[in-house]
């Protein structure tokens, strides 16, 4: 007979399968519904909704994991004593393979739960922009925008790269890295040169 801790441990498996699966799926179509999450998982539709009462839930538990995720790599990466620019390379490399397995969350940010998922992110958003503000007080990044719009900016582009990277590796975290220093202002051959020493 399974004791209580052997339930709760294939319980905690279930349930994390399903939200591997969940990116998976939703990552190849932001549309999927339970019923397709359930299939992919092997499981009948009830078990996922054991899980998470509705849609919703599943999202904002896949948004929670990522913001847990990219929270900790920022705040190692933002330790560092180096200049704002290379924490922000630091960063990137770091958080890719996370942006990369989290890429579906850009898609649903732009729909119906846009809101739930941009207050859920919103510690994570307040780090970054906090980088940004460092490098725009010590002149390695633009002041042309406020900090917090200029690191959604940049985030941005590293999700949205994240999301059309190809089969064959291209373009990658180079490019991602790259096209994030261009937009918060650093110029091309010190962005070239940074993501030359670190990537």
């Amino acid at each position: 007979m399974p004791t209580e801790s052997s339930r709760a441990r294939s319980t905690n498996e279930t349930r994390d399968r399903i939200l591997g699966v969940a990116l998976d799926v939703l990552g190849d179509n932001p549309d999927a519904g339970m019923g397709d999450i359930a299939a992919a998982a092997g499981v009948v539709r009830r078990t996922v909704y054991g899980h998470f009462p509705s849609r919703l839930d599943l999202i904002r538990t896949l948004t929670e994991r990522a913001v847990t995720e990219m929270t900790a790599v920022l705040t190692e990466a933002d330790a560092s004593p180096a200049e704002a620019d290379a924490t922000w390379v630091g960063f990137v490399a770091r958080v890719w393979p996370v942006a990369h397995r989290y890429r579906v969350l850009l898609a649903l940010r732009r729909g119906e739960y846009g809101e739930a998922i941009h207050g859920l992110l919103g510690p994570l958003d307040e780090l970054l922009a906090d980088l940004v503000r460092r490098g725009q007080d010590s002149d390695v990044f633009a002041r042309h925008l406020p900090a917090g719009v200029l690191s959604q900016l940049a985030y941005g582009a590293v999700f949205a790269i994240a999301d059309s990277e190809l089969p064959n590796g291209t373009p990658g975290a180079r490019a991602a890295t790259i096209t994030s220093l261009l937009l918060l202002g650093v110029p091309e051959s010190r962005a070239l040169a940074l993501v030359d020493d670190r990537l």
